[in-house]
């Protein structure tokens, strides 16, 4: 039963992007066409990491979609010790200035696109990310639970969200807590997330309508074959080669 109440719950959501979301799809591929088609990229920082790895690299995926990965890491290989009930801990997307770092080392130019995935939007890391890429020039999406976001305490200094930022902001849907299914057997607790299909399934559709607003213009975009097909190598290098001389 809990299994079926899921399907249901989860079918709206995919429902709600479907009947809401088409025309901003659509704008956003635009975006993503119009800046590809004239020497930018596209690239894709999820603080949420599903679309890090379900964007990327996968059959009948984009070539042209590159993400930008960041890992901080401090390891400390002492005795164990119960961590003190007061201990001040601190999360990557809390600190303020490691959005500067990565934008000053990453690639990228006004002009390109950064799409930018966070279900809460309100976290300092994915906010400052959006406000610096504005001033460098980037076209920002973002990929977001509006309804969770305006319901959550923003943590940037601005007091804003990341889809305050966003030259287009693509709603996921999910919503405010982001599990699906109440269980009365765990008090009321609702389990099953709706964020991660939900923004893959926005990630798809953006892929799709780039496609096609690029094959209406004659060209041709490089997109993986699965390497389980014969022949997949030879025509995944051709393609990668024809995606570096192109950009798209």
């Amino acid at each position: 039963m809990l299994a079926e109440g899921y399907f249901g719950e989860m079918r709206s959501v995919l429902k709600k992007i479907e009947e809401t979301q088409i025309a901003v799809i659509n704008e956003a591929a635009a975006m993503i066409v119009e800046s590809v088609t004239n020497g930018g990229t596209w690239n894709l920082f999820d603080t949420g990491h599903m679309l890090m790895h379900e964007a990327v690299g996968r059959a009948g995926g984009l070539m042209m979609v590159t993400p930008i990965f960041v890992e901080l890491k401090a390891t400390h290989p002492a005795r164990f010790r119960p961590i003190p009930p007061n201990a001040n801990r601190m999360f990557m997307d809390q600190v303020r200035d490691i959005p500067q770092f990565v934008l000053s080392q990453a690639q990228l130019q006004a002009g390109d696109v950064l799409m930018i995935g966070s279900v809460s939007g309100v976290n300092v890391m994915s906010v400052e990310m959006a406000r610096l890429g504005r001033e460098m020039g980037l076209k920002i999406i973002a990929i977001t639970s509006v309804e969770a976001s305006k319901q959550l305490e923003p943590r940037h200094e601005t007091g804003l969200r990341l889809f305050n930022f966003a030259d287009i902001v693509l709603d996921n849907c999910a919503p405010y807590g982001d599990a699906l299914v109440e269980v009365a057997a765990l008090d009321g607790q609702r389990i099953c997330p709706a964020s991660g299909i939900a923004t893959s399934y926005l990630n798809w559709a953006v892929q799709a309508s780039v496609v096609e607003k690029l094959t209406e213009r004659g060209l041709r975009p490089s997109a993986y074959l699965s390497n389980h097909l014969p022949g997949a190598g030879e025509f995944n290098a051709q393609a990668r080669k024809n995606y570096n001389a192109r950009g798209y």
